[in-house]
């Protein structure tokens, strides 16, 4: 196990900076995972800790010795690939004993970890097949088989599950994470779901442009995007955001958006008072908009339902603003017919208009 430290790393490509001078800090022992929509850097930044990629400038720090210069193989760092990368003429035992063949472990020694190992991940009875006889969760099951018998400091995962079924996505989720507490190896995980990115993290990176706009606790991220990409891009169906202002009804603070008018609890009302009349993005998770029988708010109109069996998910025009809803069970409604909504006041979150950026709360 180790600690990772980014310090200023910078990557050009040309004139074209993917990555801006950035600062991470990653436990020694913890799962970290980046992630963001295709582009960000994040898959570029794990290729940089590999030593696949140099530097364009800054530091990586490996234990507080800087790693920069050294080749992949010296880095004690292991990588697991999107595409699996097994050699298609070794068998599972032989690819995964692979890199301990090079090094000249005892051929003992390298039996008793593959088996260690494939026992682990469930496959110790493939050992003797080739990578064209196995499945594609089988093959990324001896992806990980490989980097696990080199016991390295640091792990690294590239999307490992994109090329899966949304069955075999879950399994090996659950796998990847069991491992983690087993071993409890210093973990980079880079993907674009926000949703393995939720449920696999100590630690979520976001990223977006080549820089890191939030990093923290999964719920943490959840609960106080610092601003509307954040609050956008984590969480499954995406939160809901409405354009308003400010402004007083009855005596309360709140946010007037079109038709719809929002009171704010306390923890908003300093934000409000500062701001009254201004511009504001207000935002509410899918499952922090209800029906009820009865609202003052102007009725919607229901355009889809999905339902999954456990939850059901309507898209929503409400009074001219797209709005997912979600709840638990079987929502009994029909298209085109009107609703009654009513928003949790304590679900609120509220964003500058102009930046997008979280206002701060009392």
């Amino acid at each position: 196990m180790a600690s990772v430290e980014l310090v200023k790393v910078a990557k050009n490509y040309g004139r074209q900076q993917v990555l801006k001078p950035l600062d991470l800090t990653i436990n020694d022992g913890s799962f970290t995972v980046l992630v963001g929509p295709s582009g960000c850097g994040k898959s570029t930044l794990l290729r940089l800790l590999a030593g696949l990629e140099s530097v364009s400038d800054g530091d990586i720090l490996l234990d507080s010795k800087q790693i920069n210069n050294l080749d992949p193989a010296d880095r004690d760092i292991a990588m697991v690939f999107q595409s699996y990368a097994l050699y298609p003429h070794l068998t599972v035992a032989e690819n995964m004993a692979f890199h301990m063949q090079v090094k000249r472990v005892p051929k003992a020694e390298q039996q008793t970890k593959v088996l260690q190992a494939a026992k682990v991940l469930g496959i110790d009875h493939l050992l003797k097949r080739l990578p064209k006889d196995l499945s594609g969760g089988q093959r990324q099951r001896v992806a990980m088989g490989r980097a696990l018998v080199r016991s390295p400091k640091v792990f690294l995962f590239d999307e490992p599950l994109s090329n899966l079924d949304a069955q075999l996505r879950m399994e090996l989720r659950a796998e990847i994470k069991s491992v983690h507490q087993q071993f409890r190896t210093t973990t980079v995980y880079v993907t674009h779901d926000q949703i393995e990115a939720m449920t696999l993290a100590d630690c979520i990176v976001v990223m977006k442009d080549g820089f890191i706009v939030q990093q923290g606790e999964p719920l943490e991220i959840y609960d106080r995007p610092v601003n509307t990409f954040v609050a956008r891009f984590i969480g499954s169906p995406p939160m809901n955001l409405f354009n308003g202002a400010f402004s007083e009804k009855n005596g309360l603070q709140g946010v007037q958006c079109e038709n719809l008018w929002f009171p704010l609890p306390d923890k908003w009302r300093e934000s409000a008072q500062q701001s009254a009349g201004k511009p504001v993005t207000l935002g509410l998770r899918p499952h922090d908009i209800h029906l009820v029988e009865h609202s003052t708010q102007p009725t919607a109109t229901l355009r889809l339902l999905e339902v999954t069996g456990e939850s059901s998910l309507m898209h929503i025009d409400w009074s001219g603003f797209p709005v997912h809803v979600q709840c638990a069970g079987r929502a009994r409604v029909t298209v085109d017919a009107p609703l009654s909504l009513e928003a949790r006041s304590e679900g609120i979150h509220l964003f500058d208009a102009e930046t997008g950026s979280r206002l701060q709360e009392s």
